[in-house]
C-alpha cells in the first residue's frame, strides 16, 4: 500500500510566548529544538493553552527532533516559558 502524502506545516517560535499553532483538529508531527534555554515547552490540545495539556518538554533538552505523530482534536497551542528556538511541525 502506498503511503499517503501529507502536507506538513511549520511554525517557528523563538520567544517566551503562548503560540496558537492550530485552531482545528490535525496532527502534531514533531518539534525541532534548534536552540535551548531554561524553562519549559508545554503542549495543549486546544486553541488557547488553558485545557487538555498532553505534553511538556524542558526547554534545555538536547537540540534534536522530537517526533510525536499524535492526533489533535481541538487545535494546538504551544506555551514556552523561556526563549528556545523551536519549529513545530504539524499537519491537517
Amino acid at each position: 500500500m502506498a503511503e499517503q502524502q501529507r502536507d506538513n506545516l511549520k511554525t517557528y517560535i523563538s520567544s517566551n510566548a503562548t503560540t496558537n499553532v492550530r485552531t482545528e483538529s490535525g496532527q502534531l508531527v514533531a518539534i525541532v529544538v534548534g536552540t535551548t534555554a531554561a524553562g519549559t515547552i508545554k503542549l495543549y490540545d486546544d486553541a488557547d493553552g488553558t485545557d487538555n495539556q498532553f505534553g511538556e518538554l524542558k526547554s534545555s533538552i538536547a537540540e534534536d527532533t522530537y517526533v510525536f505523530n499524535c492526533q489533535l482534536t481541538n487545535g494546538l497551542t504551544v506555551v514556552t516559558s523561556a526563549s528556545p528556538k523551536i519549529t513545530v511541525i504539524h499537519s491537517k
